[in-house]
């Protein structure tokens, strides 16, 4: 019901905005930039849907080697003590935990088009177990939570983004955005807890995040001591070498069982076709929504009154024109992703703004974007209060990349 309001309020606030731009300013091709944005951002949801029909074939394919060797059960019972904390309602030893945990680690490694394919997977083991087909369940959401605050370890991509702006040490976001992502994760992780009345004193609760904060900790303080080529070269090796073993266990582990792997990865990759075409629609209907409230300028007056409201409480406004990173952010990971390049290219990579919205842009994934693929795979329309906790964890990640920056290089 919140997506419901939220997406209408794109078209009707663009509307006013649009409206007010005629008649005060005398714009009237504000209404056609609004539609070639619409008619556009159509077009690249299918683009988009069609891009993941290849790596989801792929994925899934070897996901369904992976599940019927033993592999994905074997994950799921490794991290069975943490996830049974976090996702109480789904059966100890489900094939959902490990396809969850494979989901979680690529997001760890920065691997977004690996991870995406395990999620969703993921989010169809979770719905096996849904009562109700049309309404999220509490570990749907907790899932969400976690794809949608984007815990990551190793930001590949940005630092590959900063290196092609001509930053002189492109990995010296490394570290701020680590610490962005883990509040992100740790607050909307603590807050889901609460609501769902999950025990957060629970000592192997306690002892999976205590390590998880030692284990970044570590990273800070040996990272911390390379310089930018070495943590550049470093981070690629580990994330697509431990990536690549994966796929040679499954393999491996497929031949021990004596499985027809071939026949077992192409039922596997139907499924990656039939999901890519299942969210088309719902992709369209959100990027149509943010590409209409773009093009309108609502964005850019946003960005005007933070701007002025910062300014007359007298704090500083270095920050303020990273703010459309951290608002476009939830809404689409290209968008954001081309406002960041737009502030390197504008301001050089080694500007601070430019590297508050590096900080940001790590901080989360594309909130909408993850929420429109996930559920609209398993027809899920009902999605009770994820919008408002993953939007919770959105805005921590956010505020806690600017606050990083300022901490690195403020």
């Amino acid at each position: 019901m919140v997506l419901n309001y939220i997406w209408a309020a794109f078209f009707l606030v663009a509307f006013a905005v649009a409206l007010g731009r005629t008649v005060f300013c005398g714009d009237a091709g504000v209404w056609s930039e609004m539609m070639q944005g619409s008619f556009s951002a159509a077009a690249l949801a299918f683009e988009v849907s069609l891009g993941l029909t290849g790596i989801l074939s792929m994925w899934l394919g070897l996901m369904k080697i992976g599940e019927r060797a033993g592999v994905i059960g074997f994950f799921g019972r490794l991290v069975s003590p943490l996830f049974c904390r976090l996702f109480p309602g789904v059966p100890k030893g489900h094939p959902a935990m490990g396809s969850i945990f494979m989901n979680v680690s690529a997001n760890m490694l920065g691997l977004d088009n690996a991870a995406t394919p395990m999620g969703l997977k993921a989010m169809q083991e979770l719905q096996s177990l849904n009562k109700e087909k049309d309404k999220a369940t509490d570990a749907m959401i907790m899932f969400l939570i976690l794809n949608a605050s984007g815990l990551c370890f190793i930001p590949i991509s940005i630092m590959m983004y900063r290196a092609q702006a001509g930053a002189a040490n492109p990995t010296d976001v490394f570290l701020p955005i680590l610490l962005a992502t883990f509040v992100s994760t740790l607050v909307g992780i603590v807050a889901l807890c609460l609501k769902q009345r999950i025990r957060l004193a629970d000592p192997v609760l306690l002892g999976w995040l205590g390590g998880m904060m030692a284990v970044i900790a570590a990273m800070v303080w040996v990272f911390s001591g390379m310089d930018g080529e070495r943590v550049e070269r470093y981070s690629g090796f580990i994330a697509n070498f431990l990536l690549f073993s994966v796929i040679v266990g499954f393999l491996l582990a497929g031949m021990r069982k004596r499985l027809n792997m071939y026949e077992t990865f192409i039922e596997g990759a139907r499924d990656g076709f039939k999901t890519a075409v299942t969210i088309i629609p719902y992709l369209v209907a959100i990027l149509v929504g943010i590409a209409v409230f773009r093009a309108s300028g609502a964005m850019d007056m946003l960005t005007s009154w933070t701007r002025d409201a910062v300014a007359w409480l007298g704090c500083d406004t270095s920050w303020v024109e990273a703010l459309p990173t951290a608002l476009m952010k939830p809404l689409s990971g290209s968008g954001s992703r081309g406002l960041m390049i737009d502030l390197m290219n504008t301001y050089g990579a080694d500007a601070f703004v430019s590297r508050v919205s590096a900080a940001i842009q790590g901080s989360t994934d594309t909130m909408f974007y993850v929420l429109a693929v996930y559920f609209g795979s398993v027809g899920v329309r009902k999605t009770r209060y994820a919008v408002g906790y993953a939007l919770l964890a959105d805005v921590s990640g956010s505020v806690a990349g600017v606050l990083a920056a300022y901490l690195f290089f403020g």
